[in-house]
């Protein structure tokens, strides 16, 4: 069993950057890999980026080159660095946590989630 707890989020202005972080519990963090996805008002769940087991990270095409994910297994944390944010960029964020492989962008392979945290962008 993995808990998920992000934060970091909170209410930036547009052009300036947010690290959230994703604090997992469990002794086998690292097995793990971790997506972040976010749902926007009245928009559908998005994939923003993954990170997998053995470090290798993915992006959507959209945000590539703006986001950055990282992680410190001794932590047993993941990081999401967004620059230039913009009001599109206004959503609630979420990590996610799986140990199978491959697909990172879809939602329904995770197993485990967090409660969210609250990203808004003031323009």
């Amino acid at each position: 069993q993995v808990q998920l707890v992000e934060s970091g989020g909170g209410l930036v202005q547009a052009g300036g950057s947010l690290r959230l972080s994703c604090a997992a519990s469990g002794r086998t963090f690292s097995d793990y890999s971790v997506g972040w996805f976010r749902r926007a008002p009245g928009k559908e769940r998005e994939f923003v980026g993954a990170i997998s087991w053995s470090t290798s990270t993915y992006y959507a095409d959209s945000l590539k080159g703006r986001c950055t994910i990282s992680r410190d297994n001794a932590k047993n944390t993941v990081y999401l660095q967004m620059n230039s944010l913009n009001s599109e960029d206004t959503a609630v964020y979420y990590c996610a946590a799986r140990r199978t492989r491959g697909n990172y962008s879809s939602a329904s392979l995770y197993n485990y989630w967090g409660q969210g945290t609250q990203v808004t962008v003031s323009s």
